[in-house]
């Protein structure tokens, strides 16, 4: 059994669940493939945009960090799958709608039934609404766990100084900062603080990222030097 180390603190993506999941379908899911799937399929709609939401067995099968909680082989994966798939469109959870050869999995929600029904009519096809790029590997660190695993421990200044920072810069952003500290040897704050203050006011080259010879002699001995570990 793997361990869980625990939720992290601050600010975390949350996934929005109708409580008559809870109530109505919980209770009567037996099959713990079926829970999985009904589960990450909510997660995986939510994160969705706009009113036309859908997952197709692709979506399924190409994130590799879900897919693989289903069995050990491939064969295994998509047989559990298949099998998911079909206890919960016959339980009502998903509707599921062929196009162009293709199963299209709505979850039975008012806009699930209204897009489902569209997609029947021909109101709209894939094409017109193709879907996002999704899975769970995206799902990125916040920035507190993302600082305790690369800086250090979080104190309640250092903590404060963070929501700061995400309040003023992307995570993107810093993300990066916090990559070059650690790639500078510079395991602290205020270092990450001076990058981010430093491509704010001077901007930066969002073309081309990389850590070249010559950004290396700049931030070791340009501005940013007392900041380094030498």
């Amino acid at each position: 059994m793997t361990s869980f180390t625990g939720f992290p603190s601050g600010k975390v993506h949350m996934t929005r669940v109708p409580a008559t999941f809870f109530s109505d379908l919980l209770p009567d899911i037996d099959h713990m493939g079926e829970l999985k799937t009904t589960l990450y399929a909510i997660w995986h709609l939510d994160r969705q945009e706009g009113n036309i939401r859908y997952l197709l067995t692709d979506d399924f099968l190409k994130d590799e960090k879900f897919i693989a909680c289903l069995g050990n082989s491939e064969e295994d994966r998509r047989s559990s799958l298949d099998d998911a798939l079909e206890r919960a469109c016959q339980r009502g959870t998903f509707i599921r709608v062929s196009d162009d050869r293709m199963n299209v999995y709505f979850l039975n929600t008012p806009l699930g039934r209204a897009a489902a029904e569209g997609l029947t009519k021909g109101e709209w096809s894939l094409v017109d609404y193709p879907a996002n790029e999704i899975c769970l590997a995206m799902e990125r660190p916040n920035i507190f766990e993302l600082y305790e695993k690369n800086i250090g421990p979080l104190t309640p200044i250092i903590s404060q100084v963070l929501q700061d920072a995400e309040k003023g810069y992307s995570l993107d952003w810093i993300e990066d900062a916090i990559r070059l500290a650690v790639l500078k040897n510079a395991r602290n704050l205020r270092y990450v603080e001076a990058i981010l203050r430093s491509w704010k006011e001077k901007g930066r080259d969002e073309t081309n990222r990389r850590d070249t010879q010559e950004d290396r002699r700049k931030y070791i001995e340009g501005e940013f030097a007392d900041f380094i570990e030498h």
